[in-house]
């Protein structure tokens, strides 16, 4: 075909055969029924599944309205009830308890050390024993001591017997001077002279007094009634006055413990120590579940710790079952005073929120409502209301993770038991009918909830 032919190259690229053209809305409208057959099966199927494969709920659910308008047992927007456990609020009495990190301090801690120098000839304690005060506990070598002792009791003879004589020589000068037979110059120095021999005596007689001490030091006796440590030197060794560690002597009863407090407390805890009570400490072990001793304060120290913000304070324990041990970590609590009679909350029905501090209480069998409350003293599972609740109401204390105002509820627990608890089964029931209640929680839980149960459930026997 050339340039000069009457058919255009454009005309002939769009030309096609009738026959063609008729088959495209053919295939065309062939694929719209596959689809729209497609969807009448699809339907078919979820019709059927819903009214006769579908498990049906039962009890509360099978009343329910239309969507969003459910009656009785069901919540908001069509949703099946929550299941919660409660507790109703009580009075009681809820003691302001202060605690504290503490350490277990001995009234007495004794090193004993050797006031002299010697061999050590006898050990008289047995590691571990309990001694009274004065027990023996050591013997070292007085032979040396005494062989001194003897020779400073020659000397104080030997000085008492020259200031004797040195005193009849005064008096007999005294006799002359009165009968003008011998110079007053002669009475003084006689005079100077038993003064002299007088004070030679009081020498000799403190040398004795101390070797006898030595003496005395040699026997080394328990200064505190307590536990003796580990043997810290064995018999036989040479013993180095006021150095040489013998043991260490322990005062078990009573004993105290050390612990601190912030600085906010220290006015509370004064205001009734200036009244004369006797305030009670317990001490608790490491993990702070476990009373180990009570005891009663004993003091509070004079200043507060510009480091830490904390005062230190003393009490002091009995401790005649030797629960608590020297050096010993503990947690004390300060029992400063008492709440009487005050509305009661469990601390696991108290939440946290927009509304602040809050509950959810229960109005009537089946529906909750948020009320905020104010808290007061708090003694671990029990917090005190001073605004919001009153004795009697009934709070939920399980299951408020999904709770909202409004909301409504079934009751699965009282408070009688511990929320969670299973409740008690008959001893002839069977595996049938625990399917059967499992069966009907599922109906009427949320589908994630039953996917947990299900789960969760164990196998049948």
């Amino acid at each position: 075909m050339n340039e000069n032919s009457p058919i255009r190259t454009e005309t002939a690229r769009d030309y096609a055969p009738p026959s063609e053209t008729r088959a495209a809305p053919t295939r065309g409208g062939r694929g719209w029924l596959w689809f729209v057959l497609l969807l009448i099966l699809a339907g078919g199927g979820y019709y059927g599944y819903r009214h006769y494969l579908a498990p049906k709920p039962e009890g509360p659910t099978e009343t329910a309205g239309p969507r969003g308008k459910g009656g009785r047992g069901a919540g908001r927007h069509g949703e099946p009830a929550q299941a919660v456990g409660i507790a109703t609020i009580a009075a009681g009495d809820v003691p302001i308890v202060l605690g504290g990190l503490g350490t277990v301090t001995p009234l007495a801690n004794v090193t004993v050390r050797s006031q002299i120098s010697g061999y050590l000839m006898e050990v008289g304690f047995r590691e571990g024993q309990m001694v009274k005060k004065g027990d023996f506990l050591a013997q070292i070598d007085s032979r040396i001591y005494e062989a001194q002792l003897a020779q400073y009791q020659g000397q104080l003879m030997r000085d008492q017997a020259l200031l004797e004589n040195s005193k009849l020589d005064l008096a007999r000068f005294q006799r002359l001077a009165q009968q003008d037979s011998i110079s007053k110059q002669n009475v003084d120095t006689q005079g100077a002279l038993v003064k002299q021999n007088e004070g030679t005596v009081a020498a000799d007689q403190a040398l004795v007094d101390q070797q006898k001490l030595n003496i005395t030091y040699t026997r080394i006796v328990s200064p505190v009634a307590g536990r003796v440590g580990l043997r810290q030197v064995d018999q036989g060794n040479y013993i180095t006055a006021a150095s040489t560690s013998l043991v260490v002597v322990t005062q078990l009863n009573p004993i105290s413990v050390v612990f601190t407090l912030p600085e906010d407390d220290v006015a509370q805890v004064m205001r009734r120590v200036r009244t004369g009570d006797r305030l009670t400490v317990s001490a608790y072990d490491r993990g702070d579940t476990t009373v180990l001793a009570t005891g009663t304060l004993d003091t509070v120290d004079n200043q507060i710790d510009t480091t830490t913000g904390t005062v230190r304070l003393r009490a002091l324990f009995d401790n005649t079952d030797d629960a608590l041990f020297p050096n010993q970590f503990v947690n004390a609590k300060l029992t400063v005073d008492t709440v009487r009679n005050a509305p009661i909350v469990p601390t696991a029905a108290i939440l946290r929120g927009t509304p602040g501090t809050y509950v959810y209480l229960l109005q009537g069998d089946d529906k909750v409502v948020v009320r905020p409350i104010t808290l007061g003293e708090a003694d671990g599972a029990r917090t005190v209301v001073k605004a919001g609740l009153g004795v009697g109401d009934r709070v939920v204390v399980d299951g408020t993770d999904r709770l909202r105002d409004g909301a409504s509820v079934r009751i699965t627990d009282d408070g009688t038991r511990p929320p969670g608890a299973a409740g008690p089964q008959p001893e002839d029931a069977k595996p049938e009918d625990a399917k059967a209640e499992a069966a009907k929680a599922d109906a009427v839980a949320p589908e994630g909830q039953t996917r947990e149960r299900r789960r969760q459930r164990p196998a049948a026997q």
